[in-house]
């Protein structure tokens, strides 16, 4: 599923990049929230050209509300199996493949991104997201890197041998929004995403790692892999409220939140 906020065009690359996936057994879940209606019209005319299924829910922009959108997209999927990225992230060709053929029972795989600088996002097109050029390590995005503007260009790097990936992999593991995957279950456990986050930063994904870490689900690393490309835009200051509501929820140490999937009353008992 995809979590899109206007952006029409990157949105318009995301299609291209699912459309060359090498697994095809997969719906896509828009999560709008609250996007004005050229990305309606898009999502339109993309159902009529791509090979996967789309459902696009929507709701009146009331200020940030991806959580609430999130949720309704877990809700409204057909799979057991969800994976998550932003409408700023275009995938690579094997991205959805990496995904699925290294998920196992009770995890959480976590993928990492490029960080693609301006100039270098304003050179992506359609045609370069069709051929697949925009995967290569080209002389002009290194140099990019070079003068520090694009970041994390050893994310683009895909390795299959495992072997090799764990010699390499030295960070930890963590969630990042834009790139994870999870069982539907494991989701509906925890109840979902904590809808009282209404700014970004923080909310849909240290929140929700630090509560799936709270059932015993594990956390492995899909670097290397499941590789995605991340378009630029301003960078986004974690709010106070933010920091004050996750702070809480760390201090509850409580995995289920009363304002997710379901509302309920209070939250049920932390486990002992």
């Amino acid at each position: 599923m995809v979590a899109v906020y206007n952006a029409v065009g990157y949105l318009e690359l995301i299609f291209a990049g699912l459309q060359r996936q090498t697994f095809r057994d997969f719906e896509l879940i828009v999560a709008d929230d609250g996007s004005g209606a050229e990305v309606k019209e898009l999502v339109d005319r993309m159902k009529r050209q791509v090979s996967f299924p789309i459902q696009h829910l929507w709701h009146e922009d009331v200020g940030f509300r991806k959580n609430m959108m999130l949720n309704k997209a877990i809700g409204a999927s057909q799979t057991e199996y969800l994976v998550f990225i932003d409408g700023d992230c275009v995938p690579h060709h094997k991205f959805l493949e990496d995904h699925w053929s290294n998920h196992t029972g009770n995890s959480v795989l976590c993928g990492r991104r490029v960080n693609l600088s301006k100039q270098m996002t304003n050179r992506l097109t359609l045609q370069t997201i069709e051929s697949g050029d925009y995967e290569r390590l080209s002389v002009p995005l290194l140099a990019d890197g070079l003068l520090g503007r694009s970041s994390n260009l050893e994310d683009a790097i895909r390795i299959e041998n495992a072997t090799l990936r764990r010699v390499l992999h030295r960070n930890q593991v963590r969630i990042l929004g834009c790139n994870f995957s999870v069982e539907k279950g494991l989701l509906e456990e925890i109840n979902g995403f904590n809808e009282d986050y209404h700014a970004p930063g923080r909310g849909e994904d240290s929140d929700i790692a630090f509560r799936l870490g709270l059932i015993g689900a594990q956390f492995i690393t899909l670097r290397y892999l499941a590789v995605l490309y991340h378009l630029y835009h301003p960078v986004t200051k974690v709010g106070e409220e933010n920091k004050r509501i996750h702070e809480n929820v760390m201090e509850s140490r409580n995995p289920v939140c009363a304002n997710g999937l379901r509302k309920l009353q209070s939250a049920s008992p932390a486990p002992n």
